[in-house]
């Protein structure tokens, strides 16, 4: 680990002052990061994937971002808030299901009682070309060198949304939930605030080295959801190689309205399968105005991945995506 400066920060304001460049996207591996859990950042300190040389830590700012907020127009998450603290929170259990479920399946539960709602937004990719700096094809870690992914081992990549440029999977969960849920990002940048919606926050595979829409030293301040007819009949589902502390090879998280067996209304986001958390609308499409059956939620699922692309040995997450698509929505359609 290389040797940074610490900061324990009082403030938002004394956060944004910390930060000394701004403008233009932020890159992989900025010279400043916050720090809120360390779950993830420590790691990648260690293996000298990320190499800052100077660490904000936030925690502090939990007074004022700490929050879990349920209201007839919606659900709102501070982005301090500890992802066990939402995923045990009985309102959101019985509002939100899917988005409690995807945080209950994700990591240990020491990790849900140490990493935040922002945090897990911001994971990076668990691609081990990425991670392991002896290789030095990493279009993420060094632009223009090329994507060592394509051609070595490669079972645990993206299908959909994927480039030339690069072919790793997103790992997290809880941003499928949200994607299927219509949520926004609340940020926070020297210049004021601003929402963005959870769909386009991630950028694509073309410009690996950038990941999302935040520009340097922004910091995310909380999550929007808005309430709708489809909040409570929804699910997430992982499938894994084994059933605890284990990436996605494949999940769905289905948010669903249904009247009389017909679909008025489904939200379907992929996990697992794609380079970023994927909002499925063909599949969305095809359903709506229909019966929800087994024949019509496959056809739904061939169209989330009629334009998947495989790279070799992960060719098999083209149909292992659709099954588990079609079990989720069967599924989500059994619930009261």
């Amino acid at each position: 680990m290389r040797a940074f400066s610490y900061q324990r920060i009082e403030d938002t304001d004394a956060a944004l002052r910390a930060m000394r460049s701004s403008g233009g996207p932020q890159a992989v591996n900025p010279p400043v990061q916050y720090l809120a859990g360390g779950t993830l950042l420590l790691d990648l300190l260690k293996l000298q994937v990320l190499s800052p040389d100077t660490v904000i830590d936030i925690n502090a700012l939990r007074r004022e971002y700490g929050r879990i907020v349920v209201t007839e127009a919606g659900l709102h998450l501070g982005a301090l808030v500890h992802m066990a603290q939402v995923a045990d929170d009985p309102r959101v259990q019985a509002e939100y299901p899917v988005i409690a479920q995807s945080l209950a399946l994700a990591a240990s539960a020491q990790i849900r009682n140490m990493a935040t709602l922002g945090g897990n937004l911001l994971q990076r990719t668990r691609c081990p070309y990425f991670r392991d700096t002896s290789w030095e094809a990493c279009n993420k870690r060094h632009p223009g060198s090329g994507c060592a992914a394509r051609t070595a081992p490669n079972r645990l990549h993206a299908v959909l949304g994927v480039s030339d440029r690069c072919i790793s999977s997103y790992p997290g969960d809880f941003a499928q939930a949200l994607t299927a849920l219509g949520a926004s990002v609340e940020t926070l940048h020297r210049d004021g605030r601003r929402s963005l919606e959870l769909e386009r926050f991630y950028r694509d595979s073309n410009e690996p080295e950038y990941e999302t829409q935040l520009l340097p030293g922004e910091l995310i301040t909380g999550l929007w959801i808005p309430a709708g007819s489809w909040t409570r009949r929804s699910t997430y589902l992982k499938i894994r190689d084994r059933a605890s502390y284990e990436f996605a090879l494949a999940s769905a998280a289905v948010a669903l309205d249904l009247s009389e067996g017909s679909v008025r209304e489904v939200r379907i986001a992929l996990g697992g399968v794609a380079y970023r958390p994927w909002r499925a609308r063909e599949a969305e499409a095809i359903l709506k105005g229909h019966p929800l059956t087994e024949a019509n939620a496959a056809a739904a699922a061939r169209a989330a991945f009629a334009g998947a692309r495989s790279a070799g040995q992960n060719a098999f997450k083209i149909e292992l995506g659709q099954r588990t698509l079609v079990r989720a929505l069967l599924e989500v359609g059994q619930l009261a």
